[in-house]
């Protein structure tokens, strides 16, 4: 009888186990999934999830055109997380995104045209693409505006925006701090003295 009893509470456990392993994972939140993107562990929670998502995911890109998941689907089509890897589809999407005035879509568009990644570089279009970004408070998107500048690329007619935006940043990493220090020192030298004043004007609130 204690044997039964043993075999029984052993499948019991095994039951258990099998169903925890296949418990159905919740769909992401929409703040849930920006904060997700903005620390760049999407991709990686997709995967922790053991990719239970992918058609509540899809459909939310496809179907309901939520930018957030426009990113997300994108992403994944494009470095073949959970699904095939199809970067056309993948930038396809990311570009829905961008044109939804999603931030983080622009920036990271921005970044790919200009580093050359998965599409053709394109420094100019890249630099079209980081300004909206920029523009949107995307802080990334802002010390890479400034890059783009300083290289030569650009107009110099934003060269004040883009030094206001720097200068009214906010970040406690130590490395992006010394980054937007470069940037405002070498923008300082192809700009014109009181266009370094108007920029220095504080953040509209």
């Amino acid at each position: 009888m204690r044997y039964v009893a043993l075999l029984l509470l052993g499948l019991f456990s095994v039951t258990a186990s099998a169903a925890e392993e296949l418990k159905a994972v919740q769909i992401y939140s929409q703040d849930e999934l920006l904060n997700l993107i903005d620390s760049n562990t999407h991709l990686d929670r997709v995967v922790a999830d053991k990719c239970q998502l992918n058609q509540d995911i899809e459909a939310r890109a496809q179907t309901l055109k939520i930018p957030a998941y426009q990113f997300l689907w994108g992403d994944m089509l494009a470095w073949g997380v959970c699904v095939k890897a199809d970067p056309e589809r993948g930038i396809h999407y990311m570009k829905l995104a961008a044109e939804q005035g999603m931030p983080a879509a622009l920036e990271q568009l921005g970044r790919y045209y200009t580093q050359g990644k998965l599409v053709q570089t394109d420094k100019e279009h890249a630099v079209v693409m980081l300004r909206e970004a920029a523009s949107l408070g995307n802080q990334k998107a802002q010390i890479q505006l400034a890059e783009l500048f300083i290289q030569g690329y650009g107009s110099p007619y934003d060269f004040e925006d883009a030094y206001h935006w720097l200068y009214n940043a906010i970040t406690d990493d130590k490395a992006t701090h010394q980054k937007i220090e470069k940037c405002l020192a070498e923008l300082a030298k192809l700009m014109h003295p009181k266009a370094i004043r108007n920029a220095r004007r504080p953040a509209e609130s």
